[in-house]
């Protein structure tokens, strides 16, 4: 290899509150350079990653990817979430890059720039795609629920998900008869519970941050709220420290998910990769298990692999065109993109906590922890129906 390395210039959110996940993303990068380095580099160069963190401040991204383009790094890679991404848009929208983001939500809806991709599942309707699985199951359900109460974080990262809870909870047939939101800065949500009891709820619609997703759980189980089928877009079940911390009480909640270690999902390279993971995650700030960031992460940047090695150059629109026509073969499966450069076959799981006995992380290790309800064709199990309290594990 030559002595100049092909620097990949980007930020990370590796302090602040979205710190555990994008140490995660952060290690898993640095598995795949290594990887990628072993293999002989690309072009005949090794590949350095230059990570910035961004502190969890969306306000610094524009200036850290300024910077990054005044050190002449070669390419420019997105963060993790649209706290990471959405901020730096404009510029490599000005710049012409060619962007490939990690798990950023409908980044590209409004924009149509033709050079972004989103190494997330979520499809050309990420806000419908997000919750249709749960709307799915809950309806072929017996007896079939009819009514659904929506419960939100007021933030602006619910916005989304909840307008496309509506159209799935239309479109499956039920009726939605309250939508209440709840400050983050919310401690007692046994009472945001209580004001919903009224409505009896067949179904309850949770679209919440790490913090109130622990709260929430912990009030369903000393609640008198009784809906039958709990959960849809919480962000924070996924997180390792999250499950130890609820442990039985994550019993019977149904959530999202982008990757579990279950037979139908064991694609070529992955589970090599999340045994590395885990191995190098100990005692690290990184998620333990890495099941939910990790394969995306590494399937980010084997996007960019592949596009720069079958295209022979570094050069943005050639990165581009060649990424909207091919088949990327990755951790996470065969990748196709669509215009909008989302992936152009959704694939969210919906998933439902089973079998979970006590707090300890083994217990999450087990594919049957989390049973794949939805999409049928990686269906790992069946929902237990209706919900049932779990006591309190205190």
């Amino acid at each position: 290899m030559t002595s100049e390395p092909i620097k990949i210039g980007y930020c990370l959110s590796l302090t602040g509150p979205l710190g555990a996940n994008g140490q995660t993303a952060r290690l898993t990068h640095q598995i795949w350079e290594e990887d990628v380095n072993a293999r002989g580099g690309l072009l005949g160069r090794e590949v350095a990653l230059v990570c910035v963190d961004d502190q969890s401040n969306a306000a610094s991204v524009a200036e850290i990817y300024e910077s990054l383009l005044s050190d002449h790094v070669d390419l420019l890679l997105g963060g993790y979430g649209n706290n990471s991404i959405s901020p730096a848009m404009p510029l490599v929208m000005k710049n012409d890059k060619f962007f490939v983001g990690l798990m950023g939500l409908g980044v590209n809806n409004e924009l149509h720039y033709e050079r972004y991709f989103a190494m997330i599942p979520t499809g050309s309707d990420p806000n419908v795609a997000l919750t249709e699985g749960f709307f799915y199951t809950a309806a072929r359900q017996s007896p079939r629920p009819k009514t659904v109460a929506i419960l939100a974080a007021d933030a602006d990262f619910t916005k989304n998900p909840i307008a496309g809870a509506r159209i799935n909870a239309a479109q499956f047939g039920f009726e939605v008869v309250s939508e209440t939101k709840y400050s983050l800065a919310t401690t007692d949500f046994v009472a945001v519970l209580k004001a919903l009891e009224p409505h009896e709820p067949d179904v309850l619609f949770l679209c919440s941050y790490l913090n109130d997703s622990v709260g929430l759980v912990q009030a369903i189980s000393e609640s008198r709220i009784a809906p039958k089928v709990i959960g849809g877009a919480m962000i924070g079940p996924q997180s390792t420290k999250v499950q130890e911390q609820l442990g039985p009480l994550l019993n019977g909640l149904v959530n999202y998910q982008y990757w579990l270690p279950t037979a139908k999902m064991s694609f070529p390279g992955v589970e090599q990769l999340i045994a590395k993971y885990q191995e190098r995650a100990l005692g690290t700030p990184a998620d333990a298990l890495g099941y939910y960031v990790a394969p995306m992460a590494y399937a980010q940047l084997q996007v960019v692999e592949q596009s720069v090695r079958e295209t022979g150059g570094l050069v943005d629109a050639d990165l581009a065109e060649y990424a909207h026509a091919a088949r990327f073969q990755t951790v996470v499966g065969d990748v196709r993109f669509a215009d909008s450069g989302e992936w152009a076959t959704p694939r969210v799981l919906t998933v439902q906590f089973q079998n979970i006995r006590s707090n300890d992380v083994s217990e999450f290790k087990n594919p049957n922890a989390q049973a794949v309800l939805y999409p049928a064709e990686y269906a790992s199990g069946e929902l237990s129906y209706p919900y049932v309290t779990q006591g309190s594990n205190s």
